[in-house]
């Protein structure tokens, strides 16, 4: 009876993770979703599925997408969306690869240098980069 008082209760919200992924040139990854909001453009992740770690679900998210294996990896914060109810838990990292789109979901996935980010980049995850670029 209790876990079903909490369940009717408590917030419902979706969990993400997502990558500030940096090259030895500095450049950030970024990859141009097919189905997202905006000018596609955005920071690599997606949804933690039930039981999963949120840096595996990154990895697994990067392998699925556009091939990618990540490393010296470090949480670098938590923020949380009103709409949609969303907690996404971000994680800086480095990789040195080519990139590939290999899902229909991507369209595009490019390095890009902190001065030439793309138009169209949501202005929070713009003002996440410059903050995680300058502690890089």
């Amino acid at each position: 009876m209790r876990r079903w008082s909490m369940r009717l209760t408590h917030a419902r919200f979706t969990v993400t993770a997502g990558g500030l992924i940096f090259n030895d040139a500095g450049e950030i990854l970024l990859l141009k979703h097919r189905f997202r909001a905006g000018s596609g453009w955005g920071l690599p992740g997606g949804f933690i599925e039930a039981g999963e770690q949120p840096i595996d679900a990154l990895r697994r998210e990067l392998c699925e997408e556009i091939g990618l294996e990540l490393k010296d990896i470090e949480i670098f914060g938590v923020r949380s969306f009103k709409k949609p109810r969303q907690v996404e838990v971000l994680f800086r990292c480095r990789a040195n690869a080519s990139v590939t789109p290999r899902t229909i979901e991507v369209e595009r996935a490019e390095w890009f240098s902190l001065q030439s980010l793309p138009d169209g980049l949501p202005r929070d995850q713009r003002l996440i980069v410059e903050r995680a670029a300058k502690t890089e």
